[in-house]
């Protein structure tokens, strides 16, 4: 038997080696319940986070855009303001010339 380890007769010793192994290793009784019980658990976790944090952006969207909001002067019209704004330049046609008498 050649003792490179590429040699097949390598590899079987090591296939058995490692079958041996894995015959001697016993699992804990409740090992999947209690792997699954902590994954839940995180998973929740995570969850829960991603939530307060999504409702905590949303909140501090919403402050800052009602200050911005409140920042302007009431007087003021940032939207339509003098000759510029959409309806100061469309044509005045009143309502009943359009509609006919």
């Amino acid at each position: 038997m050649s003792t490179t380890p590429g040699a097949p007769g390598t590899e079987k010793q090591l296939r058995e080696a490692l079958e041996a192994l894995a015959h001697q290793v016993q699992p804990a009784p409740d090992a999947y319940r209690t792997a699954r019980g902590d994954w839940l658990r995180r998973e929740r976790k995570r969850r829960l986070v991603l939530a307060v944090l999504i409702t905590v952006v949303f909140a501090l969207a919403v402050l800052i855009s009602l200050w911005v909001l409140n920042q302007t002067p009431s007087g003021s019209s940032a939207i339509f303001s003098g000759a510029h704004g959409p309806v100061a330049s469309a044509p005045h046609t009143p309502i009943r010339s359009a509609l006919g008498p």
